[in-house]
Formats: C-alpha cells, sequence, structure tokens
C-alpha cells in the first residue's frame, strides 16, 4: 500500500474522528459497501495509522474467527432459555 503524500511519507499519529473511521472500516469489513468505499479506505489506511491498526486487527480477527469456529449444534434446551429470556425483556 503506497504512503500518503506527507513529506516524510509517515501515517499521521491521531486519527481526527475515530469513531466514524472505524465505522467506514468496519462496513467494509461487513462486505456492505462497494468499490468507491475501497478507494477511500485505501487512502484512509495510508494516511492514519490508527485506522490502519485498526482495520489490520479487526481483519486477523475476522481471519481467526473463519477458520476456527466451526458450526456446532446448539443444544435446544439453551434456545429455549434464550429465547424465553428475549421475551422476558420485551
Amino acid at each position: 500500500m503506497e504512503m500518503n503524500d506527507n513529506p516524510s511519507g509517515e501515517r499521521k499519529m491521531q486519527c481526527s474522528d475515530e469513531s466514524k473511521c472505524f465505522e467506514l472500516l468496519e462496513s467494509i469489513l461487513d462486505g456492505e459497501l462497494q468499490d468507491s468505499g475501497k478507494e477511500v479506505l485505501k487512502e484512509k489506511l495510508a494516511k492514519c495509522q490508527p485506522c490502519f491498526e485498526h482495520y489490520h486487527l479487526e481483519q486477523a480477527i475476522r481471519d481467526v474467527l473463519k477458520t476456527k469456529c466451526t458450526k456446532h449444534a446448539v443444544p435446544t434446551e439453551l434456545a429455549d432459555r434464550i429465547r424465553k429470556e428475549i421475551q422476558d425483556i420485551k
């Protein structure tokens, strides 16, 4: 990935709007944005160290979950208890 246009070629160390940027990054990781969003991501990651780190951490977590989590049948008793708790909350 190319670095930003800063003369030093370094990413900024603080994000001006972390929560908004993290939402964008998560949307992209979730596959909710199109190619234009990916271009925004590429630019953001090249310029902002916190966003770069957050993106790669989230990507690593998702990769581990994909490879390590397997589908297991949920015990009926557990599912029923969860449904009951949800109904009680409503």
